[in-house]
């Protein structure tokens, strides 16, 4: 039986055939591709790029290169900055707590979770969760590490669109949310009720400012497909839907954390270094064995609905996606990207699109699972050498 799908007839030009395709006459249909797609495979003799899952940061289609350098310039100055001040007082439990946080984050974002009534899906962004338990610089070093792992080796988000990505999902929750909202609520009393009520506020905050980041670099790239009001409109109420799903998962963690380590996050928000009696073992272990089982059995479950993001480009472009740049820097990344990437879409690379519903739930996929699982214990390794490398630097410069 072939495929069922829908796509624009306008966009391709032999309607004849595209009725065909759609019928399934001829057995012209490939699974797995839309009539446009099978279309233009038949029509040209060419194949169509294998299309994985539902990808979650800014793509490189969203932005002019003017934009996507200046913002790596911020991303970058911003990283120089955070190695620098841990250089001054990084603790060095820090650096396994930070290698299975990372963890988490990562195994944590492969997991889209339906916003009811909308036909859209949101994931954890984990600023928060990070500067809480890590303090704002080490945690805007996990996160830059996290969606650099992400893009180079997952190809989820372009890598023009890195600096953009990095700063919209980490400069937020752990420059403004935590300092500014977060710490002062939780500084009169770090009680679970404080901690629920701190995370919504400044979850709800990160994310909106986040969200509306990606409509101005939109706009300040010149994207006409994606009008400010209208896309603007779009992005900051779904987002304030995904931000409730997060708070209370961003509050979850650190009750759990404040249960097991008060004085982890005393420290933490009092800015003091942790005293030799707080141990950080038994919340290392947790979250590693946590990380390891969403992202090896847990990202099955992962919603098939498009995110915040590409269900905001859709309802405004009619698709969600925007066309992709052919030539100068754009391509080079592109091509850069397509030999990094091993595991694309947190799957096995797959030279033809395979037959079947695509969109099973659950989604049970061992390429998913060693993506999971794999992505985590490069997080941990990475985070290690980045750690460990700071303290090098700091040895060698006493």
């Amino acid at each position: 039986m072939p495929c069922s799908s829908e796509e624009d007839e306008s966009y391709f030009p032999n309607p004849s055939l595209l009725e065909k395709i759609g019928k399934g006459e001829g057995g012209l249909h490939l699974c797995g591709l839309t009539k446009y797609e099978t279309g233009f495979t038949v029509f040209t003799g060419m194949t169509y790029p294998f299309k994985g899952g539902t990808t979650m940061h800014m793509s490189d289609a969203l932005l002019s290169p003017a934009v996507g350098i200046t913002f790596w310039a911020g991303t970058l100055g911003t990283i120089a900055y955070c190695s620098k001040k841990l250089k001054e007082n990084l603790d060095e439990k820090l650096i396994p707590l930070m290698g299975v946080t990372g963890a988490f984050i990562f195994a944590a974002q492969m997991v889209n979770f339906t916003i009811p009534g909308t036909g859209s899906s949101g994931h954890l962004g984990g600023g928060m969760i990070l500067a809480i338990i890590l303090g704002p610089y080490a945690a805007f070093i996990v996160m830059a590490s996290v969606l650099t792992i992400q893009a180079l080796f997952f190809a989820d988000g372009g890598l023009l669109a890195l600096g953009c990505n990095i700063w919209n999902l980490g400069i937020y929750p752990c420059f403004i949310a935590y300092p500014l909202i977060y710490k002062p609520i939780v500084q009169k009393g770090m009680t679970p009720k404080r901690i629920l009520v701190a995370s919504l506020i400044s979850v709800f905050v990160g994310l909106q400012l986040g969200a509306f980041s990606v409509v101005l670099e939109t706009l300040l790239s010149g994207r006409s497909e994606l009008p400010f009001i209208t896309f603007v409109l779009l992005m900051q109420p779904i987002h304030l839907a995904i931000g409730v799903v997060e708070g209370f998962i961003t509050a979850g963690v650190i009750n759990y954390v404040r249960a097991a380590r008060p004085k982890l996050l005393e420290s933490i928000v009092e800015s003091r270094p942790l005293s030799p009696e707080i141990k950080v073992k038994k919340i290392v272990l947790v979250l590693l064995v946590i990380a390891i089982i969403t992202g090896g059995i847990v990202s099955w479950f992962a919603s098939s609905n498009p995110d915040g993001l590409e269900w905001a480009i859709e309802r405004v472009y009619g698709k969600p996606e925007l066309p992709e740049q052919e030539t100068g820097i754009v391509a080079i990344l592109k091509a850069i990207q397509e030999r990094t990437a091993f595991l694309p879409n947190y799957t096995f690379k797959k030279k033809e699109a395979p037959c079947g519903d695509e969109n099973a739930w659950p989604n049970v996929e061992a390429g998913t699972s060693v993506s999971g699982i794999l992505g985590s214990i490069m997080m941990v390794g990475l985070i290690f050498l980045v750690g460990f490398g700071i303290k090098a630097i700091r040895k060698k410069g006493t």
